[in-house]
């Protein structure tokens, strides 16, 4: 039997499309038409023996085949991706800070420390987990480079939109410690001290459904937040990033509605130096791959 061998712009055209949920997106961020782009997973599919797309509504999703294909791309294009940031940075030095929000910091932190580290082991990071008005009265003092923050009524120079993220009503996955909710009795609720965006979205969406609540649990970390709801206390409102396995999104007709919350990315120069641009890339480029993967959860 012979042996594959996959073209790596192929590969990423497939990745780009399952990242961007389009292919014609795809065709216009890579520079190609959108029949080179068919040639081009058709050529995929062939090498494969397999289909790796299938329809969904109106886009496409990825097969069982697909999927496995997926990861195993990302993972051939990150390791060229650092192979050419190490060639043309390989002497890239200095200091970068970096802020980030509690909810990036377990996974995601590690990934983009990572890759950025592999890349460029000569580049120092100083990384700070805080709440958001930290990171943003860091940011704006210039004691951060670079600081990624849920979208707040503050804004900075120089900041850049990157995603919106659904906000889910989170509690146990205990079914002995999940509690039915009921209008006979406040909703307890789990929030970080104030302020806080998510807790400010839950007590928003709960008084314009005329549905009574009361704080059950205050913390000023996201570990006491957690360990409070699996432990029974109440619920809470976050996202689904960074969501513990002893938890699950709570899909009650009870509980109103919740918005969606965009995620910012600031740095404190324009133009900052290349270390903090490399620094950027595989952030942005790590958060795409979170957001499929919750896509692809969802679906």
């Amino acid at each position: 039997m012979s042996k594959i061998t996959f073209d790596l712009d192929v590969m990423r055209t497939f990745v780009t499309g399952i990242e961007l949920g389009s292919f014609a997106k795809a065709a216009d961020r890579l520079g190609r038409s959108t029949s080179a782009v068919s040639a081009q997973l058709k050529k995929l599919e062939d090498q494969v023996g397999s289909p790796i797309l299938r329809k969904s509504g109106r886009g496409m999703l990825p097969t069982a085949a697909g999927e496995t294909l997926l990861a195993y791309g990302r993972r051939l294009l990150e390791l060229n991706d650092e192979a050419a940031a190490a060639v043309r940075g390989v002497d890239l030095e200095g200091w970068i800070r970096l802020g980030i929000p509690e909810d990036f910091g377990e996974r995601i932190l590690t990934d983009v420390l990572g890759r950025f580290a592999r890349a460029h082991p000569r580049v120092r990071i100083e990384a700070k987990i805080a709440r958001n008005a930290a990171l943003l009265d860091l940011i704006t003092a210039g004691q951060l480079d670079l600081a990624l923050t849920w979208d707040a009524s503050i804004s900075t120079p120089h900041s850049e939109h990157l995603r919106n993220f659904a906000m889910h009503w989170i509690g146990p996955a205990d079914p002995q410690l999940q509690a039915s909710y009921s209008s006979d009795e406040p909703l307890p609720l789990v929030a970080f001290e104030s302020p806080c965006l998510m807790r400010s979205c839950a007590t928003s969406a709960l008084d314009r459904a005329n549905i009574p609540w009361r704080l059950s649990f205050t913390s000023p970390s996201l570990s006491g937040i957690w360990a409070a709801v699996a432990a029974g206390l109440g619920v809470t409102v976050r996202t689904a990033v960074g969501l513990p396995n002893h938890l699950r999104i709570i899909a009650n007709p009870a509980l109103p509605a919740l918005p969606t919350l965009g995620l910012s990315l600031h740095r404190m120069e324009a133009e900052p130096e290349l270390a903090v641009q490399r620094l950027r890339e595989i952030i942005v480029e790590t958060l795409m791959v979170e957001d499929m993967g919750l896509q692809l959860k969802a679906a």
